[in-house]
């Protein structure tokens, strides 16, 4: 006999992603490559669950300020809309409030440009909740310059009576006010955010671009099993953990959302607190996928972002670069990465490794120790009774030296940072 199983599963949306490829003089031409930012789209859409049905890049020699595309190529784009039965078409550009609705009408289905797709990824994956409250305010101000032109059946008069809206006032109005005033609550929200506590370990914090491998790279420095998927903006919200360096020196380590080419700028803003512990990190691990024939321009995008981000008052930036995915480049790439590696990462600039097997992690924990351990070294005499005191040195600092005089008392030397030293004294005096 044979059962018919009912398939619960939500249907795929279908779609079409676009590329417009931009050549008039007044565009900001992108390093990368048409195909690649194609691709790329394509996989942002796919991380949003679409069924994408079509794909396509289209050449504008001159920008149509109502619909982007010109008219002949609108209604050529119309046909490929119809034929792949799409109900909606992911552009890969910022488009003009206008321009989103013209194309909608034109095409009769919903248009999302290359910052809403984000916005949307963003949406899904926050998992925390100061996540999913920097996402909304990134999305709230996206949608508050969107409102006049998209929302056009909310375009009419209604009258007040002071708690809905002034007398005259538009729905549209009442909307952008609504919206205006959550926006203040949400970033209210954030400057009573709970200070992070200062911790007497160095900080490092992981960035790249998304689908860099940071994930990976972070479960294999710190045995953790965060979430490390083949996917774009698989992380979201920044984990901390504490790693052990050679010598038993104590780090932080941060896995923080993964960079993009054109980050919206609302994303930029809203998220400026998670970036915020990127700034104030002692060295920054810039992890790369070298296996990646865009890894030079993705490169650049990251280092772009990274500008967006200040630096405390007084404090060095330290960036070091890691190679990453060296397991999936053929011999002769791998040979000519392994040896740039050799040369840079003794001067602290960059390290080869794969995340994935475990290659070169080792020299990395090496170089990582090398350039963040910087803390003055103290000398200090105990007790034969303060075993406890020594215990605590070898738990929150790196001892350089040690050896036990005919008293019995120890003589340590201990790199050790000044907020740590500070416990240190308090506790064991």
């Amino acid at each position: 006999m044979v059962s018919h199983l009912i398939d619960h599963a939500v249907p795929l949306i279908r779609a079409v992603v676009i590329h417009p490829e931009r050549s008039d003089s007044g565009a900001s031409e992108s390093s990368r490559q048409s195909v690649e930012r194609l691709e790329e789209a394509v996989g942002l859409a796919r991380a949003l669950d679409l069924d994408v049905r079509g794909e396509e890049i289209v050449r504008i020699r001159k920008v149509t300020p109502a619909t982007l595309f010109g008219s002949g190529k609108v209604d050529e784009l119309a046909a490929l809309v119809r034929a792949a039965e799409a109900e909606a078409v992911v552009i890969d550009d910022q488009l003009s409030p206008v321009q989103q609705r013209n194309l909608e009408k034109a095409w009769d289905c919903k248009v999302i440009d290359r910052t809403g797709l984000i916005l949307e990824i963003f949406g899904r994956r926050a998992r925390t909740k100061e996540g999913r409250l920097q996402v909304e305010l990134a999305r709230l101000d996206y949608e508050k310059s969107r409102l006049v032109r998209t929302w056009t059946h909310l375009e009419r008069q209604r009258g007040g009576t002071g708690s809905t809206g002034g007398p005259g006032e538009t729905q549209i109005e009442l909307d952008r006010r609504l919206i205006a005033d959550r926006i203040v609550k949400l970033k209210t929200r954030g400057l009573h955010r709970k200070q992070r506590q200062k911790v007497p370990f160095p900080t490092i914090a992981l960035v790249g671009y998304t689908n860099a491998g940071k994930s990976t790279l972070f479960n294999r420095l710190t045995g953790s099993d965060v979430v490390a998927k083949d996917l774009l903006f698989a992380t979201l919200d920044t984990t901390q953990r504490t790693i052990r360096l050679p010598q038993g020196r104590p780090a932080i380590v941060a896995d923080t959302v993964g960079f993009i080419s054109d980050l919206p700028h609302e994303l930029v803003e809203s998220f400026r607190a998670t970036l915020e512990e990127v700034g104030e990190a002692d060295l920054i691990l810039h992890v790369r996928d070298i296996a990646s024939p865009d890894s030079e321009a993705q490169s650049k995008d990251v280092e772009a972002v990274l500008k967006q981000i200040e630096t405390p008052e007084g404090k060095t930036r330290r960036v070091l670069e890691v190679w990453n995915k060296i397991d999936l480049l053929d011999e002769e790439a791998r040979e000519t990465v392994l040896g740039l590696a050799e040369r840079l990462s003794r001067d602290g600039k960059a390290v080869a490794v794969s995340a994935w097997t475990g290659e070169g992690i080792e020299p990395l924990r090496e170089t990582i120790a090398g350039l963040i351990d910087d803390d003055p070294e103290t000398a200090l005499v105990l007790l034969p009774s303060q075993g406890e005191a020594l215990a605590w040195l070898y738990e929150n600092g790196r001892v350089t030296g040690r050896e036990t005089d005919d008293e019995g008392r120890t003589h340590v030397v201990v790199r050790l940072h000044p907020a740590a030293l500070g416990r240190f004294e308090r506790q064991f005096g």
